[in-house]
């Protein structure tokens, strides 16, 4: 009988051991060269026959192939693309792994103001949708929680690492305001009305958001009693160091928020979703609003909107001047966050350009997350995180990633659905 419980207990680590997550990558120890590829450098240049070279996680030289200033290991990209890594905005990547199991789903706690919710110290580093992402490049991300009025803080991580220490690279970029919606169904289940309406609770719950706000300024001002430990995770918003990412929709809901913030001297603000804002894009210009865009792959929001405006939306904002990144907000959205430059190249090819559309989620992402002096783009002095694709990545038919790096660290692209899709590739091949 104990030789039987050993023999189980065994198994039981085997099988846990073949499903793990694979060991995150050594520190750079060794230097790198990258030759011959076309290297998209995020901010809308291009290198032909390119070189880029990398030595302890950062990057060394970025130019023309040039044999002189080669070293290390060679690797020879001829016909490829290299790009930076990219950047998924307002994820909640590693916050939950199975949706059906309530004590997998760490980005929603119970309240509804509460800023001193840290969503990284429940970032899962070993979850198993995380290696997904690597092999389309998609190699960073916002980690952002969900729900309530005001949902907590966010921190942006790379997407190879043992913990979420080892995984941050901006700890508390900021804290997340849900703005409650002017308009509202009815509750059909209960027997409301379904059609659309005006919310008669909006006015009351934008005066609780801007209050919240002013007892907050309040109480760092000097009026400390007793203990607020939300109002204290506001220092820094406070201050004008930490940014608001402010989840709205609807052309009169952002006039609101611009209107509500600017009235309570908080001006450091990010549009999230922004529903309409193509609407008031000349207000967002003039206040300097950057804006989080939603995925392009959905349907209109309204019946009186043209078919194809979630697909031109990018184009319509960055022609106004307005600093435009792209997040993966909505249903499935772990799981589809792998497709993120495929959203971008949907933007690309209704107008937006592909270079243009990189920017997205790359430099562009990186400038509104406020990491631009590390990632976003392949520059000297930033870190090497970067990809090789055998084609276009923004392309979901090319994007084919055969190296990726991140700060130096060179990574294993194998994930649980490449290994099934090699076994069962196998099966039929010798069938």
């Amino acid at each position: 009988m104990t030789k039987q419980i050993v023999y189980i207990l065994l198994s039981f680590l085997f099988i846990g051991n073949l499903s793990a997550q694979q060991t995150p990558a050594p520190k750079q120890t060794t230097d790198y060269s990258i030759v011959g590829a076309t290297a998209h450098i995020g901010n809308g240049k291009l290198i032909e026959n390119s070189l880029i070279v990398f030595s302890n996680g950062k990057i060394t030289y970025v130019g023309k192939a040039n044999t002189a200033a080669q070293k290390g290991t060679i690797i020879t990209a001829k016909g490829k693309h290299i790009y930076p890594g990219l950047i998924a905005a307002n994820t909640s990547l590693g916050l939950a792994e199975i949706d059906a199991v309530r004590a997998t789903r760490d980005f929603d706690e119970v309240g509804a103001y509460l800023p001193h919710i840290r969503s990284i110290i429940a970032y899962n580093a070993e979850s198993k949708i995380i290696e997904t992402m690597r092999p389309n490049g998609v190699l960073m991300g916002q980690i952002t929680p969900r729900g309530g009025i005001i949902s907590g803080t966010s921190s942006i991580v790379q997407f190879d690492a043992w913990n979420w220490e080892d995984a941050l690279i901006k700890e508390n970029d900021a804290i997340h305001v849900n703005w409650p919606q002017s308009f509202s169904r009815g509750r059909w289940w209960l027997g409301e009305d379904p059609a659309l309406k005006p919310n008669k609770n909006y006015g009351k719950s934008v005066k609780e958001i801007k209050e919240y706000f002013i007892n907050a300024k309040n109480y760092l001002s000097g009026k400390r009693a007793p203990k607020n430990i939300p109002f204290e995770a506001l220092q820094n918003v406070i201050n004008g160091t930490e940014k608001v990412f402010v989840h709205v929709s609807g052309k009169k809901s952002i006039v609101d928020v611009i209107n509500t913030f600017k009235s309570v001297d908080l001006k450091n603000i990010v549009l999230v979703n922004a529903d309409g804002a193509e609407k008031v894009a000349n207000l967002l210009k003039t206040n300097n609003i950057p804006v989080i865009i939603e995925r392009s792959h959905r349907l209109p929001n309204s019946e009186d909107e043209d078919y194809d405006l979630p697909y031109r939306k990018a184009k319509i904002l960055v022609d106004k001047g307005i600093l435009v990144g792209l997040g993966m907000n909505g249903g499935m959205e772990r799981m589809s966050a792998r497709n993120l430059p495929f959203y971008a190249g949907t933007y690309a090819a209704y107008g937006l350009g592909k270079e243009e559309a990189l920017k997205l989620i790359t430099s562009n992402n990186a400038k509104i997350l406020g990491i631009n002096d590390k990632v976003g783009t392949l520059e000297v002095g930033k870190d090497a995180t970067l990809f090789i694709s055998e084609g276009d990545a923004l392309d979901m038919r090319t994007n084919i990633v055969t190296n990726a790096f991140i700060q130096g660290r060179k990574l294993s692209l194998e994930t649980h659905q490449t290994k099934l899709w090699k076994r069962y590739s196998n099966k039929y091949k010798n069938q």
